[in-house]
């Protein structure tokens, strides 16, 4: 699904060269839930916009489903990012004044190829999947917990069904009860549904909810260990 090869990113800070990614190289297989996790300075962000197809190495491949698109054009990204990605965020993103419906049914808004039926049977599905109760469905999402409007998003991350779930600090914005909750949330769509996640995290106790840890430092891959 993901391949990296000796991939390096490096950034022209007033003529001096800054390097934040070194040789970095691993395979994240279909149906896996991997954690990385790094200290703030490590190279994670850059390596998960790398991963989201927000960003280019520098040198180096990334091969996203069998695909080299370590030098596609900005359109060719997006275009991968809206079939293959689905992002959920620390801050949720969500439109506060529109129904839970509503945001989850966004990714659709400038695809007239996807009828309206079709839309709300594909976001019927995400909120079953990610377990949020039907009798919220039709609330507003500032009327929604915390946790509950993290379950939003990451539904509105799956409606496309894309092949990869890109999660960049999903907890931080929760306290750890309900944290706990959202990682619970992950585990059943890796264990139940088959989806593969990739969890950004600076902190050990939310890696642990993934099955396999890859930690970075530096710009530099220092373990790679499956629980």
């Amino acid at each position: 699904m993901i391949e990296l090869e000796k991939l390096t990113k490096t950034y022209n800070l007033g003529g001096n060269p800054l390097t934040v990614l070194r040789d970095v190289s691993f395979k994240i297989d279909k149906g896996q839930f991997v954690a990385i996790i790094g200290p703030s300075g490590s190279g994670k962000s850059t390596l998960m916009h790398i991963l989201g197809a927000l960003d280019r190495p520098s040198t180096g491949k990334y091969i996203l489903d069998g695909q080299d698109i370590s030098t596609l054009s900005d359109d060719e990204l997006a275009d991968i990012r809206s079939k293959k990605i689905g992002f959920v965020f620390q801050s949720f993103n969500l439109l506060s004044r529109a129904t839970v419906l509503r945001n989850v049914t966004l990714p659709f808004i400038y695809d007239k190829r996807v009828t309206r039926a079709e839309r709300l049977e594909k976001a019927v599905k995400a909120l079953t999947d990610v377990g949020l109760e039907k009798e919220r469905w039709n609330h507003l999402s500032n009327q929604l917990s915390g946790g509950q409007m993290q379950r939003v998003a990451i539904a509105r991350s799956l409606v496309n069904n894309p092949g990869i779930l890109l999660a960049d600090e999903p907890t931080g914005n929760l306290d750890s009860k309900i944290g706990q909750v959202v990682l619970e949330t992950f585990q059943k769509l890796n264990r139940d549904h088959g989806h593969t996640i990739v969890l950004i995290t600076h902190d050990p106790s939310v890696a642990t909810a993934a099955r396999r840890i890859i930690e970075i430092k530096d710009g530099q891959i220092v373990s790679d260990k499956l629980k």
